[in-house]
């Protein structure tokens, strides 16, 4: 089946993974409402390019709170001159909570992009890790990945959407590709994050709309 959305769009799902759900060890605020409709998406066949991101972090990494001694989940720390807050341990490296989530069909996957995967640095984009020692903020090779297929659009789902899905989105701007994020397809750690979300995808010009906007077939 043809896709219905356009071939030059790709859908971003990122980090629909057990520990991020109720029950897992850094669990979203209802972010097991996300998987039903995503695998409907992907199910749907509307994307000619569908791409997943997966946190993938070894034991001991330097976003865990476990890894600073007399520190908490939630604290924040100063990380390379950049602001990294402690999370709980989640998604370590061949875990059961790192898979991606049983509950989609993952079959119309073209490419998984592992992130988080360098002990001493967090990566919450799908494109591109956090800040580093020396500063910068390395390529995951998304967007080269997306450029080769001559994608010039996104849309983005998954989970979160105040942390993973925002940067993502940015990042996807930034990369040069028109952004929409599929809002009801996302949830966040805390909904108290929303309007800050939100102001930050306007301040941006990211698109927020949802599934039932896409055509399906």
């Amino acid at each position: 089946m043809k896709p219905v959305i356009d071939s030059r769009a790709a859908l971003i799902v990122v980090d629909v993974q057990p520990d991020f759900m109720p029950g897992g060890t850094l669990a979203c605020h209802e972010g097991d409402a996300v998987v039903p409709g995503i695998d409907a998406l992907l199910r749907a066949g509307l994307f000619e390019h569908v791409v997943a991101t997966q946190d993938w972090h070894p034991a001991g990494h330097v976003s865990f709170a476990s890894s600073h001694t007399g520190s908490k989940p939630f604290d924040q720390i100063a990380l390379y001159g950049q602001p990294q807050t402690l999370w709980p341990d989640h998604c370590v490296q061949g875990t059961n909570g790192a898979a991606l989530h049983g509950g989609v069909d993952w079959s119309a996957l073209d490419a998984v992009i592992r992130k988080g995967s360098r002990a001493g640095v967090d990566s919450y984009s799908g494109f591109r890790e956090n800040h580093g020692p020396n500063g910068e903020r390395p390529s995951t090779g998304l967007a080269g990945w997306l450029s080769e297929r001559g994608v010039v659009e996104v849309y983005v789902c998954g989970l979160a959407r105040d942390v993973c899905v925002l940067w993502t989105a940015q990042d996807a701007v930034e990369s040069g590709f028109r952004t929409h994020v599929l809002w009801d397809l996302t949830r966040p750690v805390t909904p108290a994050t929303d309007k800050a979300t939100r102001d930050a995808l306007a301040a941006q010009r990211i698109d927020i709309t949802a599934v039932g906007a896409l055509a399906f077939a």
